[in-house]
C-alpha cells in the first residue's frame, strides 16, 4: 500500500505545471569533497580516487539511492587541480534516474605565507530519466479489484539531457578554512512535459570549520574538527553542525542536521587509504520508519612527485 502511495505522489509531482527539484545529499561531507565545492579539486596534490554510496530512508518502500565516483589530482603546470565526477541517483524503484558527469579546474593562489586561495569552475552534462512503466494512475483502478485497467494517460518524453555550470571558492590556512559555492548557475528546466517548466533552483552552500591539534608540539598524534555548513536549494534549507575527533588511524564524528536527523560516523584511515560509514538517524515527524540512511565512502591517494611550486594542502577532515 505504502509502495502505491509512492507512485501516485510520483506522479502527482510530475504532471504538476510546476515543480521544483533538490539535489541528493550526502553526510559524509568532505569525504566527497568534488560535489561540495568544486575548489576543492585537487586539495589533496597527489592523485585520488573517491567512491560514495548512499542509501536513503531504506525502511520506505521506493526511495532514494545514489552512487557517485571521482578523480582529481594538482597539475603544476596549470597551478590548479583538474577534477572529474560521476554520480547516478535513483528515486523509486528506479522511476526517476539522473546521471551526471562533471568536469572541474580549481586555480590555487598563496596571498602570503598563511592564507591560500582556490576559486573552481565546474561543467556538467547530465541526463534525468524515467520509466513510465512503473507508474500508476487513476484510471487504473477498479474498486474491488484494484489496479487492473490500462492507463489513457499518454507517456511523456523519457529523457531530458542538459548542460549546467558551477563554480566555488576557499580560502583557507593551516588551521583554518572556509568555503563558497553555487550550483546550477543558469537553473536548467527539467520538465518532462512540452509547455511546462521545472527548473532545477540554484544550490548555495557556504561551508567553514578548524583542524585543532590536541598537542601543540606532537600535531600529528591527533586533532578535533568543528565545522558548519548551510545549504539553501529553492524552498529547501539544511544547517549542519558537526564535529570530528582523529586519533591514530580512526576518526570518530558526530553531526546535527537541524530539524532532520542526527548523523554518526566513523572512519579509518592511512596515508593511501581512507573508509568511512556513517548513519542518520532521523529525528524529523517522518520518524523511525525511515530506518535512518546509511553511507559508505571509499578514498584512494596515490603517491606523486614532488611539486616544483610549493604547495599548500587544505587541511579540512576527510570524511
Amino acid at each position: 500500500m505504502r509502495r502505491t502511495i509512492f507512485l501516485l505522489v510520483i506522479g502527482a509531482l510530475l504532471m504538476s505545471s510546476n515543480s521544483y527539484a533538490q539535489d541528493p545529499a550526502f553526510s559524509q561531507f568532505y569525504a566527497n569533497p568534488l560535489y561540495l565545492n568544486p575548489a576543492l579539486a585537487g586539495s589533496a596534490q597527489c592523485p585520488r580516487v573517491i567512491l560514495n554510496y548512499r542509501n536513503q530512508w531504506p525502511g520506505i518502500p521506493a526511495t532514494y539511492v545514489t552512487y557517485a565516483a571521482s578523480y582529481d589530482q594538482y597539475v603544476d603546470g596549470i597551478q590548479g587541480g583538474i577534477g572529474l565526477q560521476a554520480y547516478h541517483d535513483r528515486a523509486g524503484t528506479g522511476i526517476i534516474n539522473t546521471n551526471h558527469v562533471s568536469g572541474m579546474y580549481a586555480y590555487q593562489l598563496a596571498v602570503d605565507k598563511n592564507i591560500s586561495i582556490k576559486a573552481g569552475f565546474q561543467a556538467t552534462y547530465y541526463q534525468r530519466s524515467i520509466d513510465w512503466s512503473q507508474l500508476t494512475f487513476g484510471d487504473q483502478i477498479h474498486r474491488r479489484y484494484g489496479f487492473i485497467y490500462q492507463t489513457q494517460e499518454t507517456p511523456i518524453n523519457n529523457n531530458v539531457n542538459k548542460l549546467d555550470f558551477s563554480t566555488g571558492m576557499l580560502i583557507f590556512t593551516q588551521k583554518l578554512y572556509l568555503g563558497l559555492s553555487a550550483h546550477h548557475l543558469t537553473q536548467p528546466d527539467e520538465s518532462f512535459f512540452p509547455g511546462s517548466e521545472s527548473k532545477l533552483p540554484r544550490k548555495y552552500t557556504a561551508h567553514a570549520g578548524a583542524l585543532i591539534p590536541m598537542d601543540k608540539q606532537n600535531p600529528d598524534d591527533g586533532s578535533i574538527s568543528p565545522n558548519i555548513i548551510y545549504q539553501r536549494q529553492g524552498e529547501f534549507n539544511h544547517l549542519n553542525l558537526g564535529m570530528y575527533v582523529n586519533r591514530g588511524p580512526i576518526t570518530g564524528g558526530v553531526w546535527y542536521r537541524w530539524g532532520d536527523a542526527l548523523i554518526f560516523l566513523v572512519g579509518l584511515y592511512t596515508d593511501q587509504f581512507r573508509f568511512g560509514y556513517s548513519y542518520d538517524v532521523t529525528v524529523s515527524r517522518l520518524g523511525t520508519q525511515t530506518l535512518g540512511s546509511h553511507e559508505i565512502s571509499v578514498t584512494m591517494k596515490f603517491p606523486c612527485k614532488q611539486k616544483r611550486r610549493k604547495f599548500r594542502d587544505v587541511r579540512c577532515p576527510q570524511f
